[in-house]
């Protein structure tokens, strides 16, 4: 399975803000929970499918979380941009 992937500490309320050249899922997930994706396991996540981008995820607590970009099994190259605007 080919995914872009950043980690990064966010806070409660911090928005993470994702756009890509192509329509992708987007996940926000817990360490554990990366580590279930990785393996292809069951794993929860927040996000999902977006077809019109940028998408805009709040950040449920915080904590370390894992940010993934995939095409779903498709494959293209893209261009990608993840940032965070942080909660005041």
């Amino acid at each position: 399975m080919q995914f872009v992937h950043t980690r990064e500490y966010l806070n409660r309320g911090d928005l993470v803000v994702v756009d890509c050249s192509h329509r992708c899922n987007i996940r926000l997930m817990s360490d554990p929970e990366f580590q279930s994706y990785r393996s292809g396991g069951r794993h929860r996540y927040f996000g999902g499918h977006y077809d019109r981008l940028p998408a805009r995820i709040p950040v449920p607590e915080d904590g370390w979380w894992n940010i993934t970009l995939d095409l779903g099994g498709g494959s293209a190259s893209i261009r990608h941009n993840i940032r965070v605007l942080k909660s005041a």
